[in-house]
């Protein structure tokens, strides 16, 4: 008899190699990106971090042991509670971050400092370590355990991951209030703010995408008009409403922020009546999202 399972196909397919090794080399750079705002701008300054690595600086300001050091011991239960909770890609990417950064930053730690002016420090230090941080998140890592935790705390509190984060980086600044003092607490909130900003643009890019739907009965026209005139794709939605079960056309396309304000003018103009809903998206892959001449 046949064995059904040698003809079986797999799961999943392997990922490229071209895509591990980028993964790699983004890790690694994000890492030393963040080690070198850090190093260079906070720590030298007495401005903190939030999360582990705020925990980090404070241990190693009161120990005299390098950051690097407590970065790494630190992180070292979220490997495992990362490989548990969200997958083996993420705890390897993980790992691999914290450990160039831990080292990163022992080696960055006799280099003087870029400025000793509190705001610059701030500012520049606050876009750089975002910037690091963001695109490690961006190739499926992470430099601080807080967030694992929070998921893990999350299960059993009534709280949400981003109220488990804040509360836990509220505690930290309060803490660093009495071991430094309370000028660079204000400046460390600020570093941290700003770099929670720059993750965000890392993440999502700057140039932000719109996801557009329309229902209207002029459907065809108003999706002709968007492809002759914006140059964009349309994708036609078979729907039906929910209240009265009538069938309804609708139409979905992608935008950027700057061709927003045209294709409502377009909409406006075929049918004032149409229904009009848009959203924002952090990223298009795939498809013909590639925008065409118009003229």
């Amino acid at each position: 008899m046949d064995n059904p399972l040698k003809h079986a196909q797999p799961l999943s397919k392997p990922v490229p190699k071209s895509r591990v090794f980028m993964r790699i080399i983004m890790v690694i750079m994000g890492a030393i990106i963040m080690a070198l705002g850090l190093e260079q701008f906070l720590v030298p300054n007495k401005i903190l971090d939030g999360g582990i690595v705020g925990i980090s600086i404070i241990a190693s300001h009161l120990f005299g042991i390098p950051l690097g050091v407590f970065i790494f011991i630190l992180n070292i239960p979220f490997f495992f509670i990362g490989y548990k909770q969200i997958g083996k890609t993420f705890a390897l990417s993980t790992a691999l971050g914290i450990t160039v950064l831990s080292f990163a930053t022992i080696m960055l730690h006799p280099v003087a400092a870029f400025t000793d002016d509190l705001l610059l420090s701030t500012v520049f230090g606050g876009v750089i370590l975002g910037t690091g941080v963001g695109i490690v998140i961006r190739y499926g890592g992470s430099l601080d355990g807080t967030e694992i935790m929070a998921i893990l705390f999350n299960r059993k509190l009534p709280f949400s991951v981003g109220e488990i984060i804040m509360f836990f980086n509220i505690l930290i600044f309060i803490v660093a209030g009495f071991v430094f003092n309370w000028e660079q607490t204000m400046y460390s909130m600020l570093a941290y703010f700003i770099a929670y900003k720059t993750i965000d643009i890392v993440i999502e890019g700057l140039e932000e995408s719109k996801a557009i739907y329309i229902i209207s009965d002029e459907y065809e026209e108003i999706g002709s008009a968007i492809m002759n005139r914006l140059g964009r794709g349309v994708t036609f939605l078979n729907g039906a409403g929910g209240y009265t079960g009538d069938p309804k056309n609708v139409i979905f396309t992608v935008v950027t922020r700057l061709e927003e304000s045209k294709l409502i003018s377009i909409v406006e103009e075929k049918d004032p009546t149409a229904f009009l809903a848009i959203g924002n998206i952090a990223e298009v892959r795939g498809g013909r999202f590639k925008k065409k001449n118009i003229h």
